[in-house]
């Protein structure tokens, strides 16, 4: 066994702290050997001088200032968050109104996957809201039809290929069918009023006294909509290439200037302190408002957990929770430390209230405590020191980002987020799994959603195109086999599972990522293309999509879309789309073969 180091100036190892460990202790108790309690409780000490003697030995009879904490009076600068910006965008002003986790969150609602139209469900709402706006306004219920005639539901084709995701399933077909002619396309209107800055009654004759009145209606449908359902105003703060969520958000240094904290890789679900870092790149720019200056005297007050030791001899502790039945191994290094605070260092800490709102950055400006012997003692952080330096303990604290030496911050940040928030059934789920067997990754649309704006599963979806599709385009008959065995180049698999291949990056040498391939369909020869807006990344624009390969792990990956729903401090509900990331179930085969011998005919 190797000898312990010798340390030869304790006290400045001991200021250091260039020998952390553990000690152990063990306290003296009464056992009594009676039926009777009596004897026991006085303790009884046969030689008390030697007591006394070691008490003196080991410096137990030395002075310290150790006196308990009597007040203590604090300033607190509290900023809160004003400007926010997604990774990668331009910076906007972060709203107040809602929580922190809508802003991160919501991305953009599909209404169109390529060149069809989907998400039914809200292009009828919208539609519903606009006639029953003009039905509620005298004079403008006649018009119902011609808006119907302006932005009408397209009836699909059931003898057109270009419309097999509309008429393959009965649900989607029976639906459109249905409103063809009863209902409007609602979205078509609202795009046209916000994106294209039209009129309400641009396509409509003879409402020439009553445009005034149709803009009105329109921007109440447009702000009506806006309020129902957040939506990002760019493309959100979702990175679809690391499969998380990366934003910044800025607010006012208690020194002046700004502090600029950012979240590199948040998974989505419950926001807090830990998803946050300190940024020293810049500021986001902008004005942001003075930081609230909170200065109070209080009293603190002992921690106090149930079971901890009683500093009295005749006191029965608590006997909830038994710290002696807690066995540690001797590599358990944190539950040793626990142990050791719960039983030697407990009385020692003291707590002192401070009340913050939800949603600001507190900085401790300052700490002074007066103790029973009436002098005041100035506290300093416990985090204080340098960012990189191993050795500094701290709690609740942000982090620095970057490698630089400097300054550790020691602010508390308190995010505006909500401890509930309530999840819709998951629109779009996909798999991101390691297929060994053909040595590339899969994403395996687990759950779509349907043009009706329900979900399905992706295989069952994938299974009715196709099968729609062979009923258009029939296989020709295969001749007759001539010979008992044939070959097969390369089979199929479902068309929801979507192919990346491995990829260089662009100026490495071994360093890859991962690219959506295609595969190609059996019926035409043409790609198969993703039903999900998660893999339908720069599709619609003709760019490639690529995920970092270290963001699919042997466990593989999970990412679902959903709503949430949640309410806010000042009552007003909160409506967004969102995804999530989690771990997958392990790796999968596709059953993809190349180069293979069948019996029977090819």
């Amino acid at each position: 066994m190797a000898e312990p180091p010798r340390i030869k100036d304790l006290r400045s190892a001991l200021d250091t702290r260039a020998f952390p460990t553990v000690g152990l202790w063990n306290r003296l108790e009464g056992r009594p050997r009676t039926t009777e309690f009596d004897r026991a409780l006085r303790a009884e000490v046969r030689d008390p001088l030697w007591m006394l003697s070691r008490q003196w030995q080991l410096g137990e009879f030395r002075g310290a200032d150790a006196g308990s904490p009597v007040t203590a009076m604090y300033s607190v600068a509290a900023a809160t968050p004003s400007r926010f910006r997604p990774a990668g965008s331009t910076t906007e002003s972060l709203p107040a109104d809602r929580p922190m986790e809508t802003v991160a969150e919501r991305r953009p609602l599909p209404f169109a996957a390529g060149d069809d139209r989907v998400s039914f469900d809200l292009r009828l709402a919208i539609g519903r809201r606009w006639l029953k706006l003009l039905g509620l306004q005298p004079g403008l219920k006649h018009l119902r039809g011609a808006y119907i005639t302006r932005y009408p539901v397209q009836r699909p084709d059931r003898d057109k290929d270009a419309d097999a995701p509309r008429v393959a399933h009965p649900e989607v077909w029976s639906t459109l069918q249905a409103v063809q002619g009863r209902r409007m396309d609602g979205y078509e209107l609202y795009r046209h009023l916000k994106v294209e800055n039209g009129h309400a009654w641009d396509g409509i004759t003879g409402v020439l006294v009553l445009r005034d009145q149709l803009d009105s209606l329109g921007a109440r449908l447009v702000a009506w909509f806006d309020e129902l359902i957040d939506q990002p105003h760019g493309d959100g703060t979702w990175d679809a290439t690391r499969l998380e969520h990366r934003f910044s958000v800025s607010a006012a240094a208690p020194d002046g200037g700004e502090k600029v904290l950012t979240s590199p890789e948040y998974p989505g679900g419950h926001l807090d302190w830990h998803a946050f870092s300190i940024d020293p790149t810049g500021p986001l720019g902008g004005p942001v408002p003075v930081p609230e200056q909170v200065t109070r005297n209080v009293f603190p007050a002992p921690v106090r957990y149930s079971g901890m030791p009683l500093p009295r001899w005749w006191a029965v502790e608590d006997g909830r929770t038994n710290f002696a039945a807690v066995q540690p191994d001797s590599t358990d290094l944190a539950r040793l430390v626990f142990l050791e605070f719960a039983l030697v260092f407990s009385n020692d800490w003291y707590q002192v209230p401070c009340d913050l709102r939800a949603g600001v950055l507190a900085s401790v400006r300052g700490l002074a405590v007066t103790d029973v012997f009436g002098q005041r003692q100035w506290i300093k952080p416990a985090g204080a020191g340098q960012d990189e330096d191993w050795q500094r303990w701290s709690m609740f604290t942000l982090d620095t980002l970057g490698t630089e030496d400097v300054a550790a911050d020691t602010s508390l940040f308190l995010p505006a987020s909500v401890p509930k928030v309530a999840e819709g059934p998951v629109l779009e789920e996909v798999l991101l799994i390691r297929d060994e067997n053909a040595n590339m990754v899969w994403g395996l649309e687990q759950t779509v959603r349907l043009p009706t704006g329900e979900p399905r599963r992706g295989s069952e979806v994938a299974a009715e195109i196709l099968a729609h599709r062979m009923r258009l385009r029939p296989a020709p008959a295969p001749d007759s086999a001539t010979a008992p065995i044939s070959y097969r180049l390369m089979n199929s698999v479902p068309d929801n599972w979507l192919p990346f291949i491995a990829a260089h990056v662009p100026g490495g040498n071994r360093a890859i990522r991962l690219q959506r391939a295609q595969m190609l369909s059996p019926v035409d020869g043409k790609p198969v293309t993703p039903r999900t807006s998660l893999l339908r990344e720069g599709l619609d624009d003709g760019n490639p999509y690529f995920i970092n390969e270290e963001e699919v792990t042997q466990a593989g990956t999970r990412i679902a879309v959903a709503f949430n729903r949640t309410r806010w401090q000042n009552g007003r509900v909160a409506v967004w789309l969102s995804a999530q990331r989690g771990l997958g179930r392990g790796e999968g085969s596709s059953g993809l073969a190349f180069d293979t011998i069948v019996t029977g005919a090819p």
